[in-house]
């Protein structure tokens, strides 16, 4: 791991670090055990940034009570108390380790915490993975706005880009704006070396407490986004980046500039920028996923201008549009989540929300995506790239990450493979694939037949009779063109007009997972 500075942010102490694991692990500081303390009530409070229930719950005698009010709720408690739920640590180990300090002489002998340290728990494409996470603490638990250098925790974007990641065994990855390293420490589970970077030199330092704590080991680097790993090729890439598009002016109307979340780029340029130039640090067949938003314009498509990057970079590119705000929607997420609100200080609230919606009318800014986008360098220069651009703003069935991995490879079988090929082809029905149909009253054929998809992005397709048909027999004993000529022969048509409508539909099957080869 390399050298950081560590005046910034918490400590690395390893003796010290190895004490504090093993008091959480006593106390059984897991998700399951913090949710069954709080119980329904305060854990929902909770999750709507309402802290007065979960206080509550926590106040009686308790290792566990002790820990939740003093990481996650902020409150204060008695030194004698972090003693006896830190025994190892103890509360003189977790000051040495800047997790805590004195609470004031008002208030005694009583500590007051100055991380949030909390338990982590999420399935991803390897499985579910446990870990403890330190961050800075959010305005639930000061009480006060958010400083510029802030480092977050984990947040439902952190969650959505690790389980929407690929996690296939790997040599070398790479995280891009670390932050806390939860994509790096994800990414740690199935590649064999891992680089974070991140121009924050306190999110580096809770990066290198966090790797600590969770036994493994990064390779950290300070600096912007690829300029440290430039000459380096890697297999995987992941990027949460600070793409939040906040006009300047907004800024000198009393938004601070929060490093966690944007840059000195205009608009979408950090995303766009990372798109066209993640392709020269992936070796062949490295991929790269990554969150982000995207501006459209008065008179375009939201595929307009973030295709007109996915041409540019050289890569493959699928792209999934999650959701869109409008100008005036985005504006006010981004105020709140910079503590500036109409309650607390409604004359620079009002100043920098004209601002925002001066400079996207200025600009004809019409609505700003927000999705998620997986590139790939190709093994072969000669190779069809893949281009897809998609909106899907349902629900997902997380983790996607295997979903989108056999997307890339049937993007490569279905372009080995012609129309001959694939006749030759035995395919079968993915299990997670049901079929619909619907009828009219009293009617003995279906109006409407929908092959739908439980797993992956949940699609349905909307399916006449030859095609249900023909998927109903992909069970692996009849090729496709013995199953497309069966259906020819029962239904009446020329068996070369019937492959005509039907492979098209099969290409697009094998593609979005409901036949597998």
């Amino acid at each position: 791991m390399t050298e950081l500075d560590q005046s910034h942010g918490v400590g690395r102490d390893r003796l010290l670090i190895d004490s504090l694991r093993g008091d959480l692990t006593a106390a059984s500081f897991t998700v399951p055990a913090v949710e069954s303390l709080l119980g329904p009530l305060a854990s929902a409070a909770l999750g709507r940034e309402q802290s007065l229930a979960a206080l509550r719950a926590t106040d009686r005698p308790g290792d566990l009570a002790t820990l939740v009010r003093l990481f996650v709720l902020g409150a204060k408690v008695a030194r004698d108390e972090l003693d006896h739920a830190l025994p190892r640590l103890g509360t003189s180990g977790a000051e040495r380790l800047g997790l805590v300090t004195s609470a004031g002489r008002e208030s005694g002998d009583a500590v007051r915490a100055d991380v949030d340290l909390r338990p982590y728990q999420v399935l991803d494409a390897s499985g579910e993975v446990t870990w403890w996470l330190a961050s800075d603490q959010g305005e639930l638990a000061t009480g006060e706005a958010l400083q510029a250098d802030h480092v977050l925790g984990v947040g439902a974007a952190s969650v959505t880009l690790a389980q929407v990641t690929i996690r296939e065994p790997r040599e070398r990855a790479l995280d891009l704006g670390t932050g806390c390293a939860i994509q790096a420490l994800h990414a740690s589970r199935h590649c064999r070396s891992v680089v974070a970077t991140d121009t924050s030199r306190r999110a580096l330092s809770f990066a290198a407490f966090n790797a600590a704590l969770a036994h493994v080991d990064l390779d950290l680097r300070a600096g912007s986004m690829l300029a440290p790993v430039r000459g380096q090729t890697f297999d995987l890439v992941v990027s949460n980046p600070p793409f939040v598009i906040t006009p300047g002016a907004v800024h000198d109307a009393g938004l601070p500039r929060f490093e966690y979340r944007q840059t000195e780029t205009a608009g979408d340029d950090v995303v766009r920028d990372l798109v066209l130039r993640v392709g020269t640090v992936l070796a062949p067949g490295g991929v790269a996923q990554l969150l982000g938003n995207w501006e459209f314009w008065r008179g375009e498509d939201w595929q307009d201008r973030i295709g007109s990057w996915v041409d540019a970079c050289g890569l493959d590119a699928w792209v999934i549009q999650r959701e869109v705000l409008d100008p005036a929607e985005y504006a006010e997420t981004w105020l709140r989540d910079g503590g500036l609100t109409p309650d607390r200080d409604p004359a620079r609230f009002q100043a920098a929300y004209a601002a925002w919606l001066d400079d996207f009318e200025r600009r004809r800014v019409e609505g700003i995506g927000f999705g998620i986008i997986t590139l790939r360098r190709p093994m072969r220069e000669d190779a069809p790239l893949l281009r897809r651009l998609e909106e899907h703003t349902g629900s997902l069935h997380q983790p996607l990450g295997a979903h989108l991995a056999h997307g890339l490879a049937m993007h490569d079988w279905l372009a080995a493979h012609d129309d001959a090929a694939l006749a030759a082809a035995h395919l079968t029905v993915a299990a997670d694939v049901t079929e619909e149909r619907y009828l009219e009253p009293g009617s003995a054929d279906p109006r409407v037949i929908v092959l739908r998809q439980g797993d992956g992005l949940g699609r349905g397709i909307q399916a006449d009779t030859a095609l249900a048909g023909f998927v109903g027999g992909c069970d692996g004993e009849l090729s496709v063109g013995q199953i497309i000529g069966a259906l020819a022969a029962l239904l009446e048509v020329p068996a070369e007009e019937l492959a005509g409508d039907v492979l098209p539909s099969a290409r697009g099957l094998v593609r979005d997972g409901f036949l597998l080869v």
